[in-house]
């Protein structure tokens, strides 16, 4: 059975001792609540390790927002999936909307992010999804299918079952707009159907895609409860504990 999966993106946000703090508050809330679902915290990378230190790792799991596409070497302000897997880390974000957007990250240069990944033991949460003019026209299957079978239909079945799917609505991060419950529903539900075409029904069924659109307390609820949502990649809700913690207690 796939997992439900809610995970905080916190970009670029918190100080070192900020972050730690809130990692802390988060942790301990999760021991007081007794969560239904796995939940991660994914930070900057100069708080992997003192979040790491901070934490309990079977309460609360922790990932990187990005890694590099090259194992070492003279890559100067690069971090390797090494680097990331050896703060104790287990998950890391690949292909952000704003990753793509703002440092052309190509699905060429996420094959290569995602092999190096899955070599050092992390988890990676993949993002896909279109932009407004893209959902607009309706070319928003055709954009959201070349995504995925360009940045991971190279995996073996194996290595595919490793993957976390996040589907972004770029027209819904940041901008207040949401995708309705049902438009996350039916491009889940479409995702799942790329994968089985490739994989198989029992791979499809296994793989979680979390959504990842200004997901937050007051409609965690209605948007977790669709058949092909498995949680949430939550970007600015994850910054405050009581606001994380309502979207957890959605399932």
């Amino acid at each position: 059975m796939r997992k439900n999966i809610v995970a905080g993106n916190w970009k670029m946000n918190t100080t070192v001792s900020e972050g730690v703090e809130l990692a802390k508050e988060v942790n301990a809330a999760l021991k007081a609540a007794k969560a239904n679902c796995d939940v991660v915290i994914c930070v900057p990378f100069t708080h992997l390790c003192p979040v790491a230190a901070a934490i309990d790792a079977t309460v609360l799991g922790l990932g990187a927002e990005n890694c590099a596409d090259h194992k070492s070497g003279a890559y100067t302000g690069e971090v390797s999936a090494a680097m990331v897997a050896s703060t104790g880390a287990n998950y890391v974000i690949l292909g952000h909307s704003e990753r793509r957007q703002y440092y052309g990250e190509t699905s060429e240069t996420l094959r290569e992010k995602v092999a190096l990944a899955l070599e050092n033991n992390l988890k990676p949460i993949f993002c896909i999804g279109e932009v407004l003019e893209e959902r607009e026209n309706g070319t928003f299957n055709e954009v959201v299918r070349c995504q995925v079978e360009e940045g991971l239909f190279n995996l073996s079945a194996e290595d595919f079952g490793k993957i976390v799917l996040a589907y972004e609505p770029v027209w819904a991060i940041g901008t207040g707009k949401t995708a309705t419950a049902e438009q996350a529903e039916d491009m889940h539900a479409f995702i799942r159907g790329v994968i089985a075409e490739k994989y198989g029904k029992e791979i499809a069924d296994n793989t979680s895609i979390l959504y990842g659109g200004s997901c937050k307390p007051s409609n965690a609820a209605e948007l977790f409860a669709k058949p092909n949502v498995d949680g949430g990649l939550i970007g600015g809700a994850a910054l405050k504990c009581a606001d994380f913690m309502g979207i957890v207690s959605a399932f």
